[in-house]
Order: structure tokens, then C-alpha cells, then sequence
């Protein structure tokens, strides 16, 4: 009988000792609530305006895919000669690429988004073997993947779509 006393000691502990968490993530979540609508003193029902929204560039706080700041930063990447599509055309014959400006990264997203376009109609013609276990949140990581690979492609491949965006906006 003693086994089964002990047995319940030990559960009366557990539902305490998780009782006790339980009230100190409550007592945490309240005071972070509190300092929350303290902090902001321009608004008196808690909301968040538009200008305390911090956004960096075009950027949205939150916002987790890789961009293309600071993927050219050298002194030579100031003057580099066109690459790929755009090297055997006849309005980039002599004429350098700035490829640490904002209008070149602008191009680097755009090519993106055509080689996205790309892959994602890559991907549709691949079948896969289990068709009825694709979850909502597997969708969604591969998609993000595979934008992770769009990115990594525009990076490193050389296609050479927004050397030629560049060239044609730089005009």
C-alpha cells in the first residue's frame, strides 16, 4: 500500500510544480502586455500606428527570405563588364555594370522572379510518390525552399537578366 501513497505524492507534486510554471508564464505574459502598452504613449487603446513599424529598405519586419543586399561589395564589383544574356549583347559592348547600387539589386529581384517563375514551373512537372501526405505547412517549406534556391540561382548562375535589366534602366 505504501507503493500506491507514494505514487500519489508524487503526481500531487507534478500537477503543483506545473501549476507554479503555469502562473509564472501568466505573471511573465502580463508584464510583458504591461510594458507593451506603456511604451507606447501615443496611443491610449494599444495599437500599433504605421510609423512605429520599423522597415528596413522594402523590407517588412518579419520577413525571413534572403535578399540581395550586400551580395556585391568589392571595389572591382563598381565597375564590372556585363555576364551571361546580357555579354553578347550590342548595347552592353563597353559599358560596366554597378553592381553594388540599388538599381542593380533591384534587377537581381526582378531576375528572380522571372527564375522563380521558372522553377515553380519545374516543380509542377515533377509527380511525387505520395500525393495524399502533402500538408499545408509541407507546402509551404518547400515553397520557401524553393525560394531559397531561386535566390541562391540568381546569386551564382549568371544568367546575366539583370545585367541586362541595368543596362536598359541605366540608359
Amino acid at each position: 500500500m505504501t507503493g500506491i501513497t507514494g505514487l500519489g505524492n508524487l503526481t500531487q507534486t507534478n500537477t503543483m510544480m506545473n501549476h507554479t510554471m503555469q502562473v509564472e508564464e501568466t505573471n511573465r505574459f502580463n508584464a510583458l502586455v504591461k510594458a507593451a502598452k506603456s511604451s507606447s504613449s501615443a496611443d491610449t487603446n494599444g495599437t500599433v500606428s504605421s510609423e512605429q513599424i520599423s522597415i528596413r529598405d522594402t523590407r517588412l519586419n518579419g520577413e525571413f527570405t534572403s535578399d540581395y543586399s550586400g551580395t556585391f561589395t568589392s571595389e572591382a564589383d563598381k565597375t564590372a563588364r556585363a555576364s551571361g544574356f546580357a555579354a553578347n549583347s550590342v548595347r552592353s559592348q563597353g559599358k560596366t555594370i554597378d553592381k553594388t547600387s540599388k538599381l542593380y539589386e533591384k534587377s537581381l529581384e526582378l531576375e528572380s522572379f522571372f527564375v522563380k517563375m521558372m522553377v515553380d514551373s519545374m516543380r509542377k512537372t515533377v509527380t511525387k510518390a505520395n500525393q495524399s501526405e502533402n500538408s499545408f505547412a509541407q507546402k509551404m517549406y518547400e515553397d520557401m525552399l524553393y525560394d531559397e534556391y531561386t535566390t541562391a540561382l540568381t546569386k551564382n548562375s549568371g544568367f546575366g537578366i539583370a545585367d541586362s535589366i541595368y543596362l536598359e534602366l541605366s540608359r
